[in-house]
Order: structure tokens, then C-alpha cells, then sequence
């Protein structure tokens, strides 16, 4: 395989992360919300999502958006399972700090080969889910253990004043919102308890640990918890 040809698949690679993620973070996929995660112009997303749709790898025109085929779903079932592999490597093995993570991560999901993989997965015991509580498909593209999948679980936003819940996930791709979390101790497994909730889309006051932090309801909407722990 040629340069030209490695640089051709990861692309690809990466647009069909870009609309894996898309489905399971903020349905329906659109051309500008991939244009938006992949930081391209929609033009350019618009002709490399039709060129996937060409190659079978996507359909369009459904409620959903763009959708994964079958066979698209495998390739991106696959780049996710070794990004979020190396995510844990970083974190549990290397140290690395959570908001530097991902970037780092991206570098590795596309030379990962199957037998690192699999290494991978027997020296980390078998994760479920990524540093940032995302589940870690496995080779047949069901989360391990499967744990309730993100979209599945309320954000934070959706949580009642009083209400308590259990953080379970976080963006990962978003170094900002992450540093930011992980400032404020809203990370996976961290308790929190609603305070108050700003009238007109104001921000939403929580207690975290034993510290009452105020959050912007954009933010807020990218953290998914468990309810009632």
C-alpha cells in the first residue's frame, strides 16, 4: 500500500468515526454537524459523505442522516474499538491527562494492528468502556459488557433541581469541554446533585463532591448520567 492509498483510508476512516459518533452523541447526522467534528467546510463534508454513500459505506435520506451500512458500520465499529483502546492505554498505563488524551489517541486508531489490538485488549483486562465512560465495542460491534449505551442515558441538563445522578459519560473529542470537566470533577463515576437552574437557558448550579460548581447548559447537554444515585 502506497502513502497515497494510507492517507486515502484513514480519511475515510475518519469520516465514518466522525458519523459513528455523530448517531450516538447528537442525532441526526448532518452534513454540518460532520463537517463541524471533522473541522472541514460543509462543502467538502457534503462531497466525502456522498463519495462514501457511492462506495456503499453510508445512506442518506433517512430521519436519522447519514447512516452507517453494514459494512460501514464495521470499519467504524473497528476504529472506535482501537481509539478507545489506546484512549485507556494513555490514561491507565501512561498517565497521560484526561484533555490530552483523545488527540493522542487519534494518532494511534489507524496503525493499531489486529494483533497489537488484541495484546492491547489482554494487557488492559478487557475495558468496557474509554476514559471518558464511552463503551468500547468489541469485534462484532457490541460493547463488551454491554453497558447502557450514551444515548440511552438523560445529560445533565435533563436532570430536576434536587435531582441526584452518577456521571457515567463525557465528550472526549472536545479538549476544551474535557479540561473543563475535569476541572470542575465531573468525570466518569463522580456524584453530583442539581442546585438550580437558570431561567432562559442560564446555567445550571450543581454540587459536585462538596463543591457547588456552575455549568452552561451547552455543556451540561454533553454530559450523559445514571439518575437517582
Amino acid at each position: 500500500m502506497t502513502v497515497h492509498d494510507i492517507a486515502k483510508t484513514e480519511r475515510i476512516e475518519m469520516y465514518l468515526k466522525a458519523v459513528y459518533t455523530v448517531s450516538q452523541a447528537s442525532p441526526p447526522v448532518t452534513i454540518a454537524k460532520v463537517a463541524d467534528y471533522m473541522g472541514v467546510s460543509s462543502p467538502s463534508s457534503y462531497e466525502m459523505l456522498k463519495r462514501l454513500e457511492t462506495q456503499g459505506l453510508l445512506h442518506s435520506g433517512t430521519e436519522q442522516g447519514f447512516r452507517l451500512t453494514p459494512q460501514g458500520l464495521e470499519t467504524a465499529t473497528r476504529v472506535i474499538r482501537r481509539l478507545r483502546l489506546a484512549e485507556r492505554l494513555l490514561t491507565d498505563i501512561l498517565r497521560l491527562d484526561l484533555p490530552d488524551v483523545y488527540a493522542e489517541a487519534c494518532k494511534m486508531e489507524h496503525v493499531i494492528s489486529p494483533e497489537v489490538e488484541a495484546r492491547l485488549d489482554d494487557v488492559l483486562e478487557h475495558p468496557s468502556t474509554c476514559p471518558h465512560g464511552l463503551p468500547i465495542p468489541d469485534l462484532a460491534g457490541a460493547p463488551q459488557t454491554r453497558p447502557a449505551p450514551p444515548e440511552a442515558l438523560p445529560t445533565l441538563d435533563r436532570i430536576a433541581v434536587w435531582g441526584r445522578a452518577v456521571v457515567t459519560s463525557i465528550p472526549e473529542e472536545d479538549r476544551a469541554i474535557v479540561a473543563h470537566l475535569v476541572e470542575v470533577g465531573l468525570i466518569p463515576g463522580a456524584p453530583v446533585q442539581v442546585r438550580e437552574v437558570g431561567p432562559l437557558e442560564g446555567p445550571i448550579t450543581v454540587m459536585v463532591g462538596s463543591q457547588i460548581r456552575a455549568l452552561g447548559r451547552d455543556v451540561a447537554r454533553r454530559v450523559r448520567v445514571r439518575p437517582g444515585e
